[in-house]
């Protein structure tokens, strides 16, 4: 192949089909030939212009899956044939201040595919050798692919929590994130309370692994927990600031509430819910290259799978239009290489 297909937007939910050149990987990246990429709430960074300039062409997608296709120069852990995904942080740099203390997430000098680098919306991906992660054969594309997203976003979110086995840990949110947290809590040993609106949703989240479910339109969900004793630690995983907002009172002293649901409000909370308790409030930002290999490992081993809808390439537009809907149960992956 001397061209490729990818999806780019431009402005605002711009997309345009086009055929790119296959060039050579450049020192310490690779060529990834792309079998599926999740469409994740997080390509509003691009697909809704907010990024540097809208004006200039990106490719969505960062949950990808594929096969390295050629390496560049220096690049001496990965070989043609190798099976490698790529989620939200495209590869550290190695030599700034975070990455010399090994906080890898938060390199200074790190690509974000599909948003500031082209992404997986496309049948080729350029990518940091630093940032791929090595895929167990077990598991499929289209399954493997959220997992290297919204997965290790809340695995790492709940493996650092200070709980432990046998406490109460709450997910707040049964959507792309929560019905993952619901599989991860169980298999990581807490006793876990499911919290999201409406009573349909309680048969799915005790099917995933929840032994309680609290309906937040019908209670108060921190009246709730702190009558279930209290969560050690509570993911919120709701785009909303709004509904994050009563957990707190929730928190068992010493309870932490681990926000990973990016919400356009803010969360409001009393300081004696703070202050009394020793309650606090944190932020989990998704995992290094690493790290996602021990959330699939874990997955392995542990059964945990997200619920996928499959769409062809083809349509990445309508796609991305489904997860915007929130309609979609519970993510959308693109089949690529069919």
């Amino acid at each position: 192949m001397s061209t490729y297909r990818a999806y780019q937007v431009t402005g605002q939910r711009q997309f345009e089909l086009v055929d790119r050149e296959v060039l050579p990987p450049a020192s310490g990246h690779v060529r990834v030939r792309v079998h599926n990429c999740g469409v994740c709430h997080s390509d509003v960074l691009a697909v809704e212009g907010l990024r540097a300039d809208p004006g200039l062409p990106v490719v969505p997608g960062h949950e990808v899956v594929g096969v390295v296709d050629a390496v560049g120069d220096d690049v001496a852990t990965w070989a043609p044939g190798d099976r490698v995904g790529l989620g939200f942080l495209g590869g550290q740099c190695g030599v700034c201040e975070y990455c010399r203390r090994g906080d890898f997430v938060n390199c200074t000098d790190q690509p974000q595919p599909g948003t500031s680098e082209d992404g997986g919306y496309a049948e080729i991906v350029y990518a940091r050798a630093t940032g791929l992660v090595r895929v167990p054969e077990e598991l499929g594309a289209a399954v493997a692919a959220p997992l290297l997203c919204a997965g290790v976003t809340t695995f790492n979110a709940l493996r650092n929590v200070p709980a432990a086995p046998g406490a109460l840990v709450g997910i707040q949110g049964l959507g792309g994130l929560g019905h993952l947290g619901v599989q991860y809590a169980r298999a990581l040993g807490f006793r876990v309370a499911t919290i999201a609106r409406g009573p349909e949703k309680a048969e799915l989240a005790q099917a995933l692994g929840a032994d309680v479910y609290i309906d937040s339109a019908a209670e108060d969900p921190g009246a709730a927990l702190t009558a279930l004793g209290g969560a050690a630690a509570i993911v919120a995983t709701a785009a909303s600031g709004a509904s994050m907002s009563p957990l707190v009172a929730g928190l068992a002293p010493r309870g932490q509430l681990v926000v990973v649901g990016a919400a356009p409000d803010p969360i409001e909370v009393s300081t004696s819910d703070l202050i009394f308790g020793g309650r606090s409030i944190v932020g989990s930002l998704t995992g290094s290259a690493a790290e996602n290999e021990d959330n699939l490992a874990f997955s392995v081993a542990n059964g945990i799978t997200p619920m996928i809808e499959a769409v062809p390439f083809d349509d990445a537009p309508k796609a991305y239009e489904r997860m915007m809907s929130g309609k979609a149960r519970f993510r959308v992956v693109l089949d690529i290489a069919k």
